[in-house]
């Protein structure tokens, strides 16, 4: 027999695998969008049916947050209004997240930016513009000091920043609640006309407020500008940038990250600090926007602003643009909620619908997580 002639029945058994039609992304998308649209629609089944045995009417409470939120006058607004931290705590989430690095401090990094910021924009002599930009600096600068201190004790000491920055709320709590009872910190002067002294902070002067924005009745701070144009920075960065490549290999394989020649202290640590930034940023926003205090640093000023932040970046699993989109969501079903009264009902149903809304959309995505490390252990075992 000849060479020519002899049979290769390796490149043939070999053909069938090189050949075999692989999963259509097309297909993967419409079932992952039916996944997402399943699970809402169950969320707002559930909440109706909630709302139905509470004595009330779903049609009602929809329309009351609807109205709340977007459709009486002016309601819009103030929906940009709350969604501007929102944005704020979440992009600065997605950085740390994006790292590999645990941050769930924000509602204390929050407050004690808002703390500085309040010492600075009611002491601090000088022209508005330039009170405003101190003391949004200060701010962020003074979240980025809290996120520090989790920072340090997680690279030099190894205590796990998740039971550190979670702790650090509570001191934040205490800290800003001091300032509030000092007269020569935070408390605002006595006034003879008052028979209690509350404890709250000055009110910011008119030319040390953000200037606001009015659309067709709607007005919201200049803020919401910047924030969206910080959230196409942070979706650059992520997706353009070495720095933001290094950050995604550190977060995925931190030895591999090692090995490459990225330090996992340099880079963990201004994840954290630029987390606790944004917090401490978010809260000053908060206090020269107006949205939240009417411009006075107040006891609960923080008001889960930053627990939502933390959840808005969850949801939108650190996508800077689907952060904006969630935050808008959520700040809609807060501000709604102030028409709950109206139909009988209590507003903290906003904050079950809310709940139920969350878990909806983290449902999806562990769903596919597991159905794609199924799919991955079966191709190995395949192989072998």
């Amino acid at each position: 027999m000849s060479e020519q002639q002899v049979p290769q029945p390796a490149a043939k058994s070999a053909e069938p695998a090189a050949t075999a039609p692989a999963p259509s992304r097309l297909r993967e998308a419409g079932v992952a969008a039916g996944m997402y649209l399943g699970c809402i629609a169950a969320a707002l089944l559930i909440s109706a049916v909630i709302v139905w045995l509470t004595g009330g009417s779903w049609q009602a409470v929809f329309s009351a947050l609807l109205d709340g939120s977007l459709r009486a006058p002016g309601r819009w607004g103030e929906t940009i209004g709350i969604a501007i931290p929102l944005v704020v705590v979440a992009l600065g989430t997605a950085i740390n997240g994006r790292a590999g690095v645990v941050n769930i401090g924000q509602e204390g990094q929050l407050m004690m930016g808002t703390a500085f910021a309040t010492y600075v924009g009611v002491r601090m002599g000088g022209p508005g513009p330039v009170v405003i930009v101190c003391l949004l600096i200060v701010g962020a600068l003074a979240g980025a000091m809290w996120a520090g201190i989790a920072s340090w004790l997680l690279y030099w000491r190894r205590v796990p920043e998740v039971l550190t920055t979670l702790l650090l709320i509570t001191v934040a709590s205490q800290i800003s609640g001091y300032a509030l009872k000092v007269d020569w910190l935070l408390l605002a002067p006595f006034r003879e006309d008052r028979s209690v002294r509350n404890q709250v902070s000055d009110q910011l002067a008119g030319d040390t407020r953000l200037p606001r924005i009015d659309i067709w009745g709607n007005d919201f701070p200049i803020s919401a500008i910047a924030v969206v144009l910080m959230a196409v920075i942070v979706f650059l960065l992520f997706k353009r940038s070495v720095w933001g490549f290094r950050m995604r290999m550190l977060g995925r394989n931190a030895r591999t990250a090692q090995r490459a020649g990225v330090s996992t202290v340099k880079y963990g640590t201004n994840a954290m600090l630029i987390s606790g930034a944004c917090a401490g940023l978010a809260g000053a926003l908060m206090l020269s926007g107006g949205d939240f205090g009417n411009y006075r640093f107040t006891p609960g000023f923080a008001n889960n602003i930053g627990w939502e932040g933390l959840l808005v970046a969850l949801v939108a699993r650190s996508h800077p643009v689907g952060i904006v989109i969630v935050a808008f969501s959520f700040a809609g079903l807060r501000a709604g909620s102030g028409f709950l009264a109206a139909t009988g009902v209590e507003r903290e149903i906003s904050q079950v619908v809310l709940a139920l809304l969350v878990l909806a959309l983290l449902v999806p995505p562990a769903i596919l997580f597991i159905r794609e490390r199924r799919r991955a252990l079966s191709a190995t075992r395949d192989r072998t």
